[in-house]
């Protein structure tokens, strides 16, 4: 699926990019809202993020621009905090409003949910509910704290790819964490007891890797 990122914050688009990538979309980044609607003009676009103050052309201007023409699921971000934006927004027709600060984490999930794509994964006998945050291994809840559900969770979605510990420390801590990596060593250790330790393996000096032979 496309999605379109639309923000002249760069940082906010390199950090959303990698995320939603992470999740298996194809991302394509605008400066500001005109850009936005050239690259919707010729492109098949599922889902648009707009920022709200971009040059140009704004977020709500783009959004009814894209929604009068198309089917597209518009979300706008902003850093605007009064109900009465949100309200503005809405009836600009967005799908979704998400104010600035926020977890990438909880805008992956609101993507998904409008996109309506599946908050279930399964792999072998481990189930993750993404949409209670909760995790079943044969149907029995696992007890994860919230580090490990999320390093799991990480690990089943990139099934079969080596993961560092900087990339893991990046998804699950953050960018801006400046603790120490054994941390990393330390929760996957934890998570091994909880799982099973045959499915997360170490490549030392590269990092891990979720492998199972797929059914």
């Amino acid at each position: 699926m496309n999605i379109l990122i639309a923000d002249d914050e760069q940082h906010m688009v390199k950090i959303l990019s990698a995320y939603l990538k992470d999740e298996g979309f194809n991302i394509l980044e605008a400066r500001d809202g005109q850009e936005a609607l050239e690259i919707f003009e010729t492109t098949k676009i599922e889902l648009a993020i707009l920022d709200w103050m971009m040059p140009k052309i704004d977020g709500i201007e783009a959004c009814k621009y894209i929604k009068e023409n198309s089917q597209t699921k518009v979300l706008i971000l902003t850093a605007k905090s009064q109900n009465d934006d949100e309200l503005h927004a809405l009836h600009g027709g967005a799908d979704e409003y998400i104010k600035k600060p926020f977890d990438p984490r909880i805008l992956i999930l609101r993507v998904k949910k409008l996109l309506n794509m599946s908050e279930e994964i399964k792999v072998k006998d481990i189930l993750i509910k993404e949409s209670e945050k909760k995790a079943y291994k044969q149907k029995e809840p696992i007890q994860l704290t919230k580090i490990e559900y999320d390093l799991l969770l990480i690990f089943i979605k990139n099934r079969g790819v080596i993961l560092s510990r900087d990339k893991l420390i990046d998804l699950v801590w953050g960018l801006d964490y400046e603790g120490d990596h054994r941390t990393v060593d330390t929760h996957i250790r934890r998570l091994r007891t909880k799982i099973g330790d045959d499915l997360i393996k170490t490549y030392r000096g590269i990092g891990y890797c979720l492998e199972v032979q797929e059914d």
